[in-house]
């Protein structure tokens, strides 16, 4: 497959993948009712965050060692979690809508622009991680470095985020 042809379908699944998410969150009907229990995905989605946000240092720490084998098993795990993470994010925010946080006062303040990086760096990020992914499974080595070196930095912060929003959610606000 050439890069061009690659690289369009990169951009179909990104803006498909940014759209149902974006659709899900303003669409949803509180009144609509589902039969399917998930109060623990958000826990599992930290969960899935956090090991993202260790397989993306683990792969980084493999790749400054040149173990590319290992950075490889690692990249590629991460993007399995990521993965997982979004399918559970789709259903529980299909079935559940979104929470309002109930902080108050200074947790607010903090809250709020954590939470507003962390869903536009995410959004922004999506065809940036395929890329990067791409380029290194086609063995375009030459391209996939100066890439990942920007991507890696905003997909680690948007997993560590993931999880302070999982935290201030539902364990300070």
């Amino acid at each position: 497959m050439g890069d061009r042809v690659a690289l369009s379908i990169i951009g179909v699944l990104s803006l498909t993948i940014v759209g149902v998410v974006g659709v899900l969150l303003l669409a949803h009907d509180p009144g609509r009712r589902w039969s399917a229990e998930v109060s623990a995905l958000p826990a599992l989605n930290a969960a899935l965050n956090a090991t993202c946000a260790a397989l993306l240092a683990a792969g980084w720490l493999a790749i400054r060692r040149r173990r590319v084998a290992v950075h490889r098993a690692c990249m590629l795990a991460a993007c399995v979690a990521s993965a997982l993470f979004l399918v559970s994010y789709v259903v529980y925010h299909a079935v559940s809508g979104s929470r309002p946080f109930g902080g108050q006062g200074w947790i607010r303040a903090v809250y709020f622009p954590i939470l507003v990086s962390h869903v536009v760096l995410a959004a922004v990020m999506v065809p940036f991680v395929l890329t990067t992914v791409y380029r290194a499974l086609s063995g375009q080595f030459d391209r996939h470095v100066p890439l990942a070196r920007r991507t890696l930095p905003v997909w680690l912060y948007v997993s560590v985020t993931g999880v302070l929003v999982y935290l201030l959610l539902y364990h300070l606000g």
